[in-house]
């Protein structure tokens, strides 16, 4: 969607504004000495105190010009010259003015500063994430094509036999549920992305979906299940599944959902007994596509999912250090309010 357009019409700039109310306020004491001296037609010669006077005013009048650029022009033109040098792709404008003036300008400038890193971790994370899906989707897609190609070709005279045919067959279809699978986990990661849509889910409902999914997998719960935390029931089912398929993946055959809750953030550990994630992958386990089970069909997608779809509605999440087997997250997530 294109930005919207601000309605091109002439409008004065704030320096013009701002130094024709000085020379207003300049012109006030010259118009009423020539008032004075029209009606008083007696000197025709200025009083020096007369002259002083204008003088006085008028370096006045250029002192307070200088505060006023220094403080609210100056700054703001800078500002307006670093957005336009960052829409242009300048990263090297995302960095604090010189002179800020005014506190007003300074929460501005900050605000603006915060906003253009945003937007360009954003742009950084979609060019890296497009580079992935590319990657990821042409293994399969390729795979499919040579298969496709084999069988196409074969040879009159010298035919596959039925075995090598089902082979290459099973191998199409395998990439296509991999594409598949894949095709569902960005359908996933963009509802995870999209607006907050409002909500909330109790523990009691999490674990009953859970343990509906995942009759094989033992799911316990310890601390306070009378939470209610401000999750969609949807939106709840793709985070809490995803866990638990994660766990299963690796071998877990128990998960234990460990509630805890102040007045605002409730705090949930997830702990599975799997084979646990290795000292030099736990720095990659957020990245997108990281998976150390690919040849058995995982994407490495679902913890990505997971942190974008708690991010999007003000929660977190992070993996724990633990001992021995497991792994252990850490989701903070904030509790449904109740309205009175």
């Amino acid at each position: 969607m294109p930005a919207p357009k601000v309605r091109t019409k002439w409008r004065p700039t704030l320096a013009l504004i701002v130094y024709a109310v000085l020379l207003a306020v300049m012109a006030l004491p010259i118009l009423i000495v020539i008032w004075f001296r029209a009606v008083e037609v007696s000197s025709n010669r200025m009083a020096p105190a007369e002259i002083g006077a204008l003088a006085v005013v008028f370096i006045l009048t250029l002192g307070v010009a200088y505060v006023l650029t220094r403080t609210i022009t100056g700054p703001i033109d800078a500002l307006i010259a670093r957005a336009e040098e960052i829409a242009r792709g300048g990263k090297a404008a995302i960095r604090p003015l010189e002179s800020h003036g005014t506190r007003e300008i300074a929460v501005l400038s900050q605000s603006f500063l915060d906003l253009a890193g945003k937007l360009v971790d954003r742009t950084e994370y979609i060019r890296s994430f497009a580079v992935h899906v590319s990657h990821e989707l042409k293994s399969p897609l390729t795979a499919i094509r040579g298969a496709a190609e084999l069988l196409r070709d074969d040879d009159a005279e010298r035919p596959m036999t039925t075995a090598e045919r089902l082979h290459f067959l099973d191998n199409i279809v395998a990439d296509a549920v991999r594409l598949d699978a894949l095709l569902q986990r960005l359908r996933d990661l963009a509802q995870a992305e999209m607006p907050v849509a409002e909500g909330n889910s109790s523990v009691t409902d999490i674990i009953s979906a859970l343990r509906l999914r995942f009759p094989a997998l033992g799911i316990s719960v310890r601390g306070d299940t009378e939470i209610s935390v401000a999750l969609s029931q949807e939106a709840a089912g793709i985070v809490f599944a995803n866990l638990a398929e994660n766990a299963v993946q690796h071998g877990a055959t128990a998960l234990e959902l460990t509630m805890s809750s102040d007045v605002r953030t409730a705090v949930i550990l997830v702990r599975d007994n799997g084979r646990g994630i290795s000292e030099a992958n736990r720095e990659r386990v957020f990245q997108p596509f990281f998976s150390t089970r690919r040849e058995q069909g995982g994407t490495g997608m679902g913890l990505g999912i997971v942190r974008a779809m708690l991010g999007s509605h003000g929660g977190t999440i992070r993996l724990l250090q633990t001992t021995g087997a497991g792994t252990a997250f850490e989701i903070t997530i904030p509790v449904q309010l109740s309205k009175g």
